[in-house]
Order: C-alpha cells, then structure tokens, then sequence
C-alpha cells in the first residue's frame, strides 16, 4: 500500500499583495477573459440575428423561380420590413379598449417601431442586406442552406436600396454597359459600311 505524500493537508492559497506584480497579472487576465467573452456573446447574438433574417427569406423564396429580378428582391425586402405589421396592429386593440391605464406591451411596441424605422432607413438609404437571390449559383447555394450558423460566410450577401438597384451593380454600370453596347453597334455598323 502507497504511503500518502508528506504534504500539509489544508494547505492555503498563497495571497498576493494587492500591489504586486503578481496582482496587476492577475487583473490584466481577468479584464481579457472577461472581454473575450464579452465579444464571445456579441458575436453569437450577432450571428443569431443574421440566421433568423436569411431563414425568413429563404421561408418566402418562391421554390419554382430559379432567377430573380432586383425588382423581385426589392419586394422581398418590401414584405420583410412590413412582417410586424400584424403585431402592432394586435398591440393597438388592445392598448385601445377603454378603461385601461396605462399601454400594455410598451416596451415591445417600442423595439419593433426601432427596428422597422432602422431597417427601413437602411433600405432607402445605404441598402438592405439580403442573401444574393440574383446570381443563381449564389441563390442555389442559398436554397441548400440548411439554417447552420457555422456555414453562414458560404451566403453570398448583397446590398439592394429602394430605388431598385443593388450597390455591387448599380444603375451607373448598366448605363456604362449599354453605351459600351453602343459604341460597339457604331464601330460596326461603320466598318461594315466602309467594306465594298
């Protein structure tokens, strides 16, 4: 039978002075444990809120279209910034039935007004997010999706604004293209014109 170690039994943790070196470690580690979980949580809640956007569109992609149009895509976005129309609607009955004091639901009637006032800015102004329903190698890989958060950068996202033009091939470029497609139309025509 092993002997047991000759060590103290209760022996205590070494307490450090509050000054030390040792202590001013201590606290650096705490403060970046801390913030490494801080931003641990911000990217969780980050990614959540991502998957459940791309989950509602890919809800409301027509399965039998292989192509969208920007116009398509802009009334996708259309319908999702109007999703909480029915529940502010619900939250207005109730708060209206009279003899009631006070609003019921305030808080929650206050986030989804934020959010749609936010997302519509968005839209109208820099451009909403959406996954790339255009380019129907982006939008089969999109279909395929399976809600994973892990395979969320294999999405292709692109920016749509509410004037119909995305901001990766705006209105500018296709004007571009279409004077190219002219001059291209006028060089012919005059080297055919020229040749006897």
């Amino acid at each position: 039978m092993p002997k047991a170690g000759k060590g103290k039994p209760n022996q205590k943790e070494k307490v450090c002075h509050p000054y030390s070196r040792k202590a001013a470690y201590l606290a650096s580690q705490e403060i970046r444990l801390g913030k490494k979980e801080r931003q641990k949580s911000e990217k969780a809640t980050r990614l959540n809120s991502i998957g459940e956007r791309l989950q509602w569109f890919q809800s409301q992609l027509d399965s039998e279209k292989t192509e969208f149009t920007k116009q398509d895509a802009c009334h996708i976005i259309e319908r999702y910034l109007q999703r909480f129309d029915g529940e502010l609607e619900q939250i207005e009955l109730v708060n209206g039935i009279k003899g009631r004091q006070g609003r019921l639901h305030g808080s929650r009637e206050t986030v989804i007004k934020q959010t749609v006032e936010r997302e519509t800015a968005l839209y109208h102004g820099n451009g909403f997010e959406i996954p790339d329903i255009i380019n129907s190698k982006h939008l089969k890989t999109f279909r395929e999706w399976s809600g994973d958060l892990k395979k969320l950068p294999n999405i292709k996202m692109r920016k749509f604004s509410s004037q119909g033009m995305d901001r990766t091939g705006g209105i500018e470029e296709e004007e571009e293209e279409e004077k190219e497609e002219a001059l291209m139309e006028d060089s012919d025509s005059d080297a055919q014109e020229d040749a006897p």
